[in-house]
């Protein structure tokens, strides 16, 4: 069954028009996604549960990503999104006031994977879910992700900023999560 995105303007609101997934990133075509960031205080800071993408990914198989995200279909509202692909992916049924939104970003990028173009365009929403996570107990969509892991916030920052052989998480998600935490330590209490 093919998948229907809203084309979307660079704010990301749908301009009335779909396409197919598979249109939007042969052509490139803008469309809208939804990213969750599972959270959790540590000693140094901030720990981050990533997910590693099934070797059977269209794009960047193997590789660490976001904790959760996906495509929002057309018609469909960003936070609802946000909810499905964290029960479906990770298997974590969440009431939808347990994601605090964090912003929006753009994402471009041409890459070639399993040798074919696959150009991406998207407008992503980004939720946070600080919710207590046990990683070794989450139910695993097997055609999405083959592992999760917790690793420290400041070592993915570094690392996107300097190799990519093991993380293809978004900078500009992580920016978006990083600013968001930054806001929530620095709201002081009256």
């Amino acid at each position: 069954m093919k998948e229907y995105l809203d084309i979307v303007d660079e704010k990301g609101e749908p301009t009335g028009r779909v396409i197919s997934r598979e249109e939007a990133h042969r052509t490139g075509i803008r469309h809208r996604t939804a990213h969750v960031w599972i959270v959790r205080k540590s000693a140094a800071g901030y720990d981050i549960l990533l997910q590693k993408r099934s070797m059977e990914k269209e794009s960047f198989p193997g590789l660490y990503d976001t904790s959760s995200a996906g495509h929002i279909p057309a018609g469909s509202e960003p936070r609802d999104s946000a909810l499905r692909e964290l029960g479906e992916e990770l298997g974590i049924e969440a009431p939808a006031e347990s994601l605090h939104y964090a912003g929006k970003f753009s994402n471009h990028y041409e890459m070639d994977f399993h040798g074919f173009p696959f150009r991406d365009s998207e407008v992503a929403w980004v939720y946070v879910y600080d919710g207590e996570v046990d990683a070794a107990a989450l139910r695993l969509q097997a055609s999405e992700v083959d592992e999760v892991r917790w690793f420290d916030l400041e070592t993915v920052w570094q690392e996107i900023r300097t190799d990519r052989h093991r993380f293809c998480v978004p900078k500009g998600g992580l920016c978006v999560l990083m600013d968001y935490l930054q806001r929530e330590n620095t709201v002081s209490t009256p």
